[in-house]
């Protein structure tokens, strides 16, 4: 199949998601053209049957603001031209649903196929914005085929929307041998033997409360040498600075800034902390739990459908810092409990959300909404 994808190109979950997508399905012999405004973070070098087209801007005297929507989906046009494509796969509603069927509308002899991916907050915040909300709803209707990353997020769009259309649930994925590659020196030694490690990785907006996980820093020092990596950057970032100088444990934070790759920074880790006040799905929670580390979240959204509280790590009401750093102490105090909650994350996070299931999901969609015979489209599956 010939597969355009569209995508924010940075560090955020939906942009993970897709650029690995892409990368996998290349390696299984499909073509892939990233279409956006810049090199998704992780395509790095372009790998074979991959190939990256920017949107670039221009400027009139006329126009208030650049309409990078109509810029998208001409380009999506034009690629779509110049590689054949067959579907064009957009990671995010709003606004690059829309680009994509104006593109489809455009060219109706291109014959293009639209499949939509709701990540998050591109319905719960952006899309259902006032501003953008009618035109949210008519690319979700719109589309060829939706696909949400759970459960929570699919049913919350069917509500807000008044959705009645089918709407896939289709997890993220990681790569588990990602998992296993060592890093030394990608963090600090910690200052003793017996100092714990807790971890915090996000885009730092406010919706990611990085204030609790300081809390919960404060609240497991009390009871035992910790130190925390704030892996990232964002609005909030100074804020958690603020409340750890507050809290007397300004010098057990490092941050790192952003980084490119996760999966060596995690393995420095003993906790992983997500106390968000709401998350679709929790990318980073399956990326700890894929290299062993139990996670202490907030129980929202589709983190409980990631994260198994009680199994691979514990969840909390949003907000309850007091719970939060309870049970980070009481895993991190009971070694047996702690190696047992490891190899649990691990094996959930392998056996249910590997690439090699969630990528053949993504396969067998596009292939319906192509009507294409499976045994042609998936040759690199075993027994056709």
């Amino acid at each position: 199949m010939r597969i355009g994808i569209t995508c924010y190109p940075t560090h955020g979950g939906s942009g993970v998601v897709a650029t690995e997508l892409g990368k996998h399905l290349a390696h299984w012999g499909h073509e892939v053209a990233f279409i956006s405004y810049s090199t998704p973070l992780r395509l790095g070098d372009i790998p074979e049957r991959v190939s990256f087209h920017e949107v670039e801007a221009v400027e009139y005297p006329l126009l208030k603001n650049y309409p990078y929507t109509l810029a998208l989906a001409s380009k999506m046009i034009a690629v779509a031209r110049m590689k054949g494509l067959q579907l064009l796969h957009v990671h995010y509603a709003i606004p690059f649903a829309p680009a994509a069927l104006m593109a489809k509308y455009a060219a109706p002899e291109l014959d293009l196929k639209v499949v939509t991916t709701l990540h998050g907050t591109d319905i719960t915040l952006v899309g259902n914005d006032p501003t953008f909300r009618p035109m949210t709803k008519w690319a979700i209707e719109q589309s060829d085929a939706v696909t949400a990353v759970s459960c929570s997020l699919r049913d919350q769009a069917r509500e807000e929307f008044e959705i009645e259309r089918q709407m896939d649930v289709v997890y993220n994925f990681i790569d588990p041998e990602r998992h296993e590659r060592p890093c030394p020196g990608c963090i600090a030694p910690r200052s003793s033997p017996d100092e714990v490690t807790l971890m915090h990785i996000s885009n730092f907006r406010p919706v990611k409360r990085v204030e609790d996980v300081v809390r919960v820093l404060a609240h497991v020092r009390k009871r035992m040498p910790a130190r925390l990596i704030l892996v990232g950057d964002g609005p909030t970032a100074c804020t958690a600075l603020q409340v750890a100088l507050s809290l007397g444990v300004a010098d057990s934070v490092q941050f790192t800034g952003v980084v490119e790759e996760v999966e060596p920074v995690l393995q420095q880790a003993d906790l992983l902390l997500l106390p968000s006040e709401t998350e679709s799905f929790g990318l980073v929670a399956l990326e700890a739990m894929a290299s062993g580390i139990p996670v202490i979240a907030s129980d929202v959204g589709g983190i409980p459908e990631v994260v198994t509280h009680g199994e691979v790590g514990f969840l909390a009401p949003v907000g309850d810092v007091e719970k939060m750093g309870e049970h980070a102490v009481h895993l991190l105090s009971d070694r047996e409990l702690y190696h047992r909650f490891s190899r649990a994350a691990r094996q959930r996070a392998g056996s249910l959300f590997g690439y090699n299931k969630i990528v053949r999901e993504y396969e067998r969609i596009y292939a319906q909404v192509l009507e294409l015979p499976m045994k042609e489209t998936l040759p690199h599956l075993e027994g056709g």
